[in-house]
């Protein structure tokens, strides 16, 4: 039984049906195959996350959409992956709405959620930049925000009909987010930063 990230070869890869044979006590997340720790987040890290949550939560008490966080499985399978074996990818976003009831499982969500929130910290911004940047662009996920946090600012990318992603403007303290995933959600930015 694997319980410690100790016990693996970190330049291996591995696929779902590996991961969940895994009793760790850390949090992974595989990316292409690779694993990556997933950092501890800071205080204000949590207190955006926690802000977020309740804010997205309250607006879809009367919706088919469901908001979840970390720690929650999205399997993020290429199109032609059908088993465990095949998904090289699995993510733990801070959160993540999901709108289509199916893909949603015991063990969490399979497909690409429809919106994805990554809060930034020093030591993954570089990982979530590059790789799960184009992770989601490649899976589908129609809507990703980035939160900076020492900026407190948040950066939002919509998925085009070429599947491209397309970033808007960048939104600061005093501005509003919105989506058309979740209509009618309206989030005063300095809201996200309140400590």
């Amino acid at each position: 039984m694997i319980t410690s990230l100790d016990q693996l070869d970190i330049n291996a890869r591995y696929n779902y049906a590996d991961y969940l044979k895994w009793q760790l006590n850390e949090y992974v997340e595989l990316i292409r195959g690779k694993i990556f720790k997933m950092a501890a987040p800071s205080r204000f890290h949590q207190d955006i996350n926690v802000s977020l949550i309740s804010l997205i939560r309250q607006h879809l008490r009367d919706s088919e959409c469901k908001v979840y966080t970390a720690p929650f499985d999205v399997r993020l399978p290429r199109i032609s992956d059908i088993t465990n074996r095949e998904i090289l990818t699995v993510v733990q976003p801070d959160i993540c709405v999901v709108c289509d009831k199916s893909k949603l499982d015991k063990k969490g969500c399979i497909g690409a959620p429809d919106l994805i929130i990554e809060i930034l910290s020093p030591g993954n911004s570089a990982k979530e930049m590059k790789d799960k940047y184009s992770i989601y662009e490649e899976s589908g996920v129609k809507e990703y925000w980035m939160i900076y946090p020492d900026e407190k600012t948040v950066f939002r990318y919509i998925l085009n009909e070429n599947g491209i992603y397309i970033g808007t403007q960048p939104k600061i303290e005093g501005d509003i987010m919105t989506t058309p995933i979740l209509e009618g959600l309206e989030i005063q930015v300095t809201d996200i930063f309140k400590e």
